[in-house]
């Protein structure tokens, strides 16, 4: 469960492995996410990282390697990880751990518990993180998630569509995610029409569909 933002004021500490931490204490989230912004635009570096010392938790960009790591303490201390397609997915990152910390970052994408995962092919991380979502409860709100971060509805209602205007080579971990989740709820896939980008999927609609899509909407 994500926690809520408390009061201000907060500390976090910006670090680029170059010596030079910045310390910063902020009222709320976007004040954090100004500062940081700044931060991280103004270094060339291997990573540079959020630590929230009273928290126990940290987020670390590592934008060479393309991905993002989130670190908790606690009594069962965790990291994990998160392979980044495009560049404007870091700062996005910062602004869901500066409003609700690690937790914050649940569905923001694919994280994995062992960073060699990310070696894997597309196709076989999509299948794996599929296969974490046991219950229909569980695929249909990953389903959801999926569609929110770039669907649509077709003009007609009668289908949803995931990726939309996306090119086959973009999102393939998610797509190959998707698809083994819309077989495990049968929920019935349908030809793209004639025009539409290469990785788009669509599907036709049902009550948990609609449901779910219009939490995201």
């Amino acid at each position: 469960m994500a926690r809520p933002y408390d009061p201000g004021p907060k500390r976090f500490v910006f670090a680029a492995g170059d010596g030079n931490d910045h310390q910063v204490s902020v009222n709320d989230p976007q004040e954090a996410f100004v500062a940081f912004s700044a931060f991280f635009r103004d270094r060339n570096s291997d990573t540079c990282t959020i630590g929230d010392g009273p928290a126990g938790e940290s987020l670390v960009l590592m934008p060479r390697q393309g991905v993002i790591a989130r670190v908790t303490g606690g009594n069962r201390p965790r990291s994990e990880y998160l392979q980044v397609g495009r560049a404007n997915r870091y700062l996005p990152s910062a602004m869901l751990f500066f409003e609700n910390g690690y937790a914050g970052l649940d569905r923001f994408g694919q994280w994995f518990s062992d960073l060699a995962d990310l070696d894997a092919s597309p196709e076989t991380r999509g299948a794996a993180r599929a296969a974490t979502f046991t219950t229909e409860a569980a695929a249909i709100g990953e389903v959801g998630r999926l569609w929110g971060a770039s669907g649509i509805v077709d003009p007609s209602g009668r289908y949803c569509v995931f990726f939309d205007s996306h090119d086959a080579d973009d999102d393939q971990a998610e797509r190959a995610e998707l698809l083994e989740l819309i077989e495990f709820l049968g929920i019935e896939r349908v030809d793209a029409p004639a025009g539409a980008a290469g990785g788009e999927v669509w599907v036709r609609t049902d009550a948990r569909l609609d449901a779910e899509c219009a939490r995201w909407a």
